[in-house]
């Protein structure tokens, strides 16, 4: 199958960063050439005047809590977590399923391609993510026994998950560690373990909140980031979500180990936990920063369009300082920065002759994003756009979007289940 999207403003993520208008010819799964196209080919897609983007990655999500929108808003965070850790509980196969179809529609029409998630029961999430047609590199929840619902061991079962899922197109199954305050040193060295061992994702929480910060303090005498470096914990397979109340030591120590960060600025100012990711000294330290919309109980969205508006607005008012994390970098952080922290930058996060033809196009009609100049192009990206101007969405190669009609799942369909599915929940609460 070969494809050609002729005549956009590709704004390619490569190493120089170049805005190209032209074409790009895609066989396959993969991009052949960026510049003129004039070869037969089987599909020709009329980007005349639009906007051409690598697909969005998404470094920190739990998909399936969709079905939890808005059930757990305007709360104080230690009764965020009794009603979630509650719904969590009574959660059945259907909702999850059902919930996870919902995020992937959601993120599919903001320009989504990749996301990472941590949540259990990531085998019945992997059924409407492979429905969907973009990719998950899920991470199941893996935590100390007592603190679970989880039948068996957590790690057992993420075992499972990986044996069975590792061959799936499009699901990567990952190690999603839920964090200091419910995972002990035996657990986070074992999952380490496997994680290095099959080469997956190690993912999780940390230095969410100032409480889980104090409680580390106190029960193993450090901060959180200390404690994981002094353990022997950290390496270039981990990606940390918020990472919001970190020391310069600690900054420090993470960077040395290869630790990528995900920072989900929305999620933290929803529920007012208080800290602001000091982002730019982990860009100075050499870190890879990427971006996390979390779920939609702590953000209401998955948009990464209104989160990268967001993570630059927050440093620069919190710094006073309008310089800080310019647009050009914003956009790095949701393409080939999150690529790099889920180690396919070989694949994903750039337009590249050879890469994996993950592609987005914005409507270049649309009032908020015009006037478009070469020079104004990724500020207008960055602070300017929402997700619904991506009208189409390729993913491996494969057309997941066209003109706004989702080709690869029934949404209407998709979504009265999962509005169903959700209603149940909630009627049992």
């Amino acid at each position: 199958m070969r494809t050609l999207i002729k005549n956009g403003k590709i704004v390619t993520q490569n190493c120089n960063r170049e805005i190209i208008d032209g074409d790009i010819l895609i066989e396959n799964d993969r991009i052949v050439s960026i510049g003129r196209c004039d070869e037969s080919v089987d599909k020709i897609i009329d980007a005349a005047g639009d906007i051409i983007l690598p697909g969005l990655i998404n470094t920190h999500t739990h998909v399936s809590m969709t079905s939890l929108k808005g059930l757990v808003d305007d709360v104080t965070f230690p009764a965020f977590l009794d009603k979630v850790f509650h719904l969590d509980d009574i959660r059945t196969p259907r909702d999850l399923e059902a919930g996870a179809a919902q995020g992937c529609i959601e993120m599919i029409r903001s320009g989504t391609t990749t996301f990472l998630d941590l949540y259990y029961s990531e085998d019945i999430i992997a059924k409407a993510v492979e429905r969907s047609g973009i990719r998950g590199v899920l991470g199941w929840a893996v935590l100390d026994q007592q603190f679970t619902t989880q039948k068996g061991d957590p790690l057992d079962n993420c075992k499972r998950f990986y044996n069975e899922f590792k061959n799936h197109d499009r699901i990567y199954p990952a190690v999603g560690l839920q964090g200091v305050y419910v995972c002990s040193t035996e657990t986070f060295m074992r999952s380490k373990e496997f994680a290095l061992e099959e080469d997956l994702t190690l993912t999780f929480h940390l230095s969410e909140t100032r409480k889980e910060v104090s409680d580390c303090k106190k029960k193993e005498g450090f901060r959180p980031g200390d404690y994981l470096a002094n353990i022997g914990f950290f390496n270039d397979h981990c990606v940390a979500a918020h990472s919001a109340w970190l020391t310069m030591n600690e900054v420090r120590a993470m960077a040395a180990a290869g630790v990528k960060v995900s920072s989900c600025p929305v999620s933290n100012m929803k529920l007012a936990t208080g800290g602001v990711a000091p982002i730019p000294e982990m860009i100075d330290a050499g870190m890879t920063v990427s971006l996390g919309t979390d779920g939609s109980t702590t953000n209401n969205s998955l948009d990464l369009f209104g989160e990268m508006k967001f993570v630059s607005l927050l440093q620069k008012s919190s710094r006073w300082d309008p310089t800080v994390l310019p647009a050009q970098q914003v956009l790095d952080f949701t393409t080939i920065n999150a690529a790099k922290a889920l180690r396919m930058d070989s694949e994903i996060g750039s337009i590249e002759a050879g890469k994996k033809a993950d592609i987005i196009i914005l409507d270049g009609k649309s009032p908020n994003l015009r006037p478009i100049f070469p020079e104004t192009l990724v500020s207008n990206i960055v602070y300017s756009s929402y997700g619904l101007n991506v009208k189409t969405v390729i993913c491996d190669g494969k057309i997941v979007m066209e003109e706004n009609t989702i080709k690869t799942m029934d949404e209407w369909k998709e979504l009265e289940e999962a509005n169903e599915a959700a209603q149940e929940l909630h009627e049992s609460i």
